[in-house]
């Protein structure tokens, strides 16, 4: 029996996909997630809606590529599968159903391929193992790829570019990015990745040989605690950035900012020696930011 070429596969996933509503398909994709974006992208016109969908949709896939069981060579030739895809959604023939959803908002809101590039290049940094105890500057550039290329993608969607949206997207990012690592601190250890910085776990020498060494050095309170100064510090450049831009067109990134923000301050209330008790926003208090930020930014 004839093994199918690639070109065979792709046009059978082309007709397969085909049967599928696209724009449905990463509008299911972003339910399912019940992620605290959701608020934001239904404050947006249709277009941009569906433009977020996409990219939500795109980043969520390739994040499960990185974060699902399966051997590493596997994960980076499905990666390297995204970038090929990638390609044939800015030569205008998208075989997935995902950037087939994405091909209208590229044309229209002119989405970068830069930057879902970068994104493919964050999820490839942890599929290579490679998040343990990364320098400052590392992480920064892995912020840069999983959250500030997000953020660069959605302000055409918002239309709302410009340089100071660029710098507001790359500041959200990090204050998002970092509130994300302080959360999850021990969950990642245990699933082999340690995203605070190198400089912090030597001064503070935190000893990093094993998760179960990190995870009990006392020294890992103080880390989080130097970082969480960090985050605070991006939330508030980005508060600073968005001053004399649209507050309208602006208004789903402001929603997501104040509920990770919620998220943020209950992580500094529960304090950096008790790790392990998971810390999550209330339903009621994302209603509540939700209808405030809605309403009036």
């Amino acid at each position: 029996m004839a093994v199918p070429s690639e070109s065979d596969n792709r046009e059978v996933t082309r007709r397969i996909a085909g049967l599928f509503d696209p724009q449905r398909h990463v509008r299911e994709i972003v339910e399912r997630s019940k992620s605290s974006f959701r608020w934001g992208m239904s404050l947006l016109p249709k277009p941009g809606r569906d433009a977020m969908y996409a990219i939500y949709s795109f980043c969520r896939e390739l994040d499960d590529v990185a974060d699902e069981p399966g051997e590493q060579a596997e994960k980076l030739a499905r990666l390297s599968e995204w970038r090929k895809e990638l390609d044939r959604l800015y030569e205008g023939s998208p075989t997935h159903p995902i950037t087939m959803a994405l091909l209208h908002p590229v044309k229209l809101f002119k989405l970068p391929r830069e930057e879902f590039v970068r994104v493919i290049e964050g999820m490839e940094s942890d599929a290579l193992g490679k998040m343990w105890g990364p320098p400052w500057l590392n992480l920064y550039e892995y912020c840069r790829r999983v959250a500030g290329s997000v953020g660069l993608l959605s302000i055409h969607a918002f239309r709302e570019p410009g340089p100071r949206a660029a710098a507001f997207a790359v500041s959200l990012g990090n204050a998002l990015q970092l509130t994300n690592i302080l959360r999850d601190v021990v969950e990642d250890v245990k699933n082999g990745r340690l995203y605070l910085p190198r400089e912090l776990l030597d001064r503070h020498r935190v000893d990093t040989t094993s998760p179960d060494t990190v995870l009990n050095d006392p020294g890992l309170s103080d880390v989080c605690s130097d970082v969480s100064e960090v985050a605070r510090a991006s939330y508030d450049e980005a508060d600073e950035l968005l001053v004399g831009l649209s507050s309208i067109r602006m208004r789903p990134a402001i929603l997501i900012k104040e509920t990770y923000r919620r998220l943020f301050l209950a992580l500094e209330e529960r304090g950096w020696k008790r790790l392990h008790e998971s810390v999550t926003v209330s339903p009621l208090t994302k209603l509540w930011v939700a209808l405030r930020y809605s309403v009036s930014p």
